[in-house]
């Protein structure tokens, strides 16, 4: 295409800051309508386009490279960050400063660039949730891996489409915004920095639809791709009345990890981000702003201290309820999965006991629980009965593997009451047609025939279906067999043992075989189970 740009100097970096500050400008009172989450308070928008206009200002006295430019926004941006929001929205600029290494931003450096914005802000949450910035951020990152090498336009695009898709799919991920029919306002304000870039390279803005309130956002099916993850901290505390925010300096990582761990136990919607220079601005909503100002106190030198009541209509605020849910998990990575979802990991292999005891150390009033095919039915039901008080509500979950355990913890929403959270978590676990590949230990008979030791066995449930000598064939059978019923999606988590390339040949498989169908692998970790199998 003319006039189409392969590199961006600092000129045009500086052009791709005002770019940015228009679009915010423009599409401010859009964002602002969509605010629900965090708070709703109706000031996203106003929030990004301050933030940016920091970042815009400090650019405007800059010339020569685009990290220098850069360097500038993302300094200024953190400084004069406003919100949640404008907090990620400067780490989204630092991830562009700290990836351009030279006088221009070139193709390669693209994929870095949105890679790195997305590994700060999500350093910098103390809870990452699910249909946020952050997600379209990893969105636009995960979807030009797939593009790189290619031009720069060609990346552009690509990142701002796969924004523009995750942000669509926002509501299915986090259920205020589905209940309030609304895409998220913060990821909104990110698309229209996507955009902006598309702008800068090719002189052209990508068409995109009005973001508003809609029923579409409510009915739409959940998105059950990877595992949603929500706030996990204690609802014993007061709703929030304020937000806090203020700069620290003279400190170092160990403080600033002190300081939001604190903060977390005093509030929510913490973050606490760094400028690369040796500030950091933080942020967190509580209902005692003293004791916010009192940890900062101690983590480093404070300056810039803002103190806001949060704004909110008190009919609409609906905190979530007191409910934990507890897992039993086998494997380092299978438990990173969970415990990144928001649920307390029990290691497996587990007894009645050890289980029962661990449901009595949950600090909740309500306990969600995840076997996921750890115990018999008869002792969970003994264990459920045993473990309910006069404090606590205890409710099983039918999952019989931990692949119907994700697909339940991606519906956890404990903004609804506990029995429609179980039910609905139920209906997810027993939707999963669940599968797993394994080697025999020894010679046995099953109930298709005689298997010899080191054979591949295929499993559906707890039934061997398919034996052959070629571990690998055994589960490209089992898959044909599991897909043959249909399904939409599969989820592969490999074991400790599966061999290199086991995913990538399955997916390959999948892809081959049954067009269309969703394929998703995860590193489990778990013993026994080369992979475990989940067809929804």
């Amino acid at each position: 295409m003319p006039g189409v740009r392969e590199a961006l100097d600092g000129a045009e970096m500086a052009r791709w800051g005002q770019l940015c500050l228009a679009g915010l400008e423009r599409h401010r009172d859009e964002i602002n309508a969509l605010n629900v989450f965090p708070v709703a308070d109706s000031d996203t928008g106003t929030n990004l386009l301050a933030t940016m206009r920091a970042a815009v200002a400090a650019a405007s006295g800059q010339t020569g490279s685009a990290r220098a430019v850069l360097d500038a926004m993302a300094r200024a941006g953190t400084v004069g960050a406003r919100g949640n929001s404008g907090i990620i929205l400067s780490q989204a600029l630092r991830g562009f400063a700290e990836a351009v290494d030279g006088d221009a931003l070139i193709a390669p450096m693209l994929p870095v660039a949105l890679r790195r914005g997305a590994v700060l802000v999500r350093e910098a949450l103390s809870t990452p949730v699910e249909g946020t910035m952050l997600t379209v951020l990893e969105a636009a990152a995960d979807r030009v891996a797939d593009v790189e090498g290619e031009s720069l336009a060609e990346i552009a695009l690509a990142a701002a489409d796969g924004a523009a898709k995750a942000l669509v799919d926002t509501p299915s991920q986090l259920g205020v915004l589905r209940e309030a029919g609304v895409v998220d306002a913060g990821a909104r304000g990110l698309l229209v920095l996507f955009d902006a870039l598309v702008e800068v390279i090719v002189g052209r803005v990508p068409a995109r639809p009005a973001y508003q309130k809609s029923d579409e956002y409510r009915d739409g099916p959940a998105d059950r791709g990877r595992p949603a993850r929500f706030p996990t901290e204690s609802t014993t505390l007061d709703i929030p009345q304020y937000e806090v925010m203020y700069l620290l300096s003279d400190t170092d990582e160990q403080r600033i990890a002190v300081l939001r761990e604190g903060l977390a136990a005093l509030g929510d919607s913490v973050v606490v981000v760094g400028d690369g220079g040796g500030r950091y601005s933080t942020h967190v909503h509580c209902a005692d702003a003293g004791a916010a100002v009192e940890a900062g106190l101690v983590a480093g030198a404070m300056s810039n201290i803002r103190i806001e009541g949060l704004a909110v209509n008190p009919l609409a605020v609906r905190g979530p309820a007191d409910r934990g849910i507890l897992v039993v998990a086998s494997g380092a990575g299978a438990a990173r999965l969970f415990e990144d979802a928001g649920a307390v990991v029990l290691d497996g292999p587990v007894t009645a006991e050890v289980l029962l005891e661990a449901i009595r150390r949950m600090p909740h009033r309500e306990v969600l629980v995840l076997p996921n095919g750890a115990l018999p039915a008869h002792e969970l039901v003994a264990v459920s009965v045993a473990a309910r008080d006069g404090r606590r509500e205890v409710l099983m979950l039918p999952s019989g593997s931990m692949v119907q355990g994700l697909a339940a913890l991606a519906l956890h929403d404990d903004g609804r009451i506990a029995v429609d959270d179980a039910f609905t978590m139920s209906e997810a676990a027993a939707g999963t047609r669940w599968g797993a590949l394994r080697i025999a230990t020894e010679r046995a008979l099953t109930i298709v025939g005689t298997c010899e030791r080191n054979d591949g066995l295929g499993l559906v449930g707890h039934d061997v279906v398919v034996i052959d000598p070629d571990p690998g064939r055994a589960a490209r059978t089992l898959l044909d067999r599991m897909l043959g019923l249909g399904g939409e999606l599969v989820t592969l988590l490999l074991g400790a043992d599966a061999p290199p390339g086991l995913a990538d040949e399955l997916a390959e498989h999948i892809s081959a075989t049954f067009p269309g169908v969703e394929v998703v692998s995860y590193e489990g970790g778990q013993p026994v189970d080369l992979v475990q199998i989940g067809v929804e």
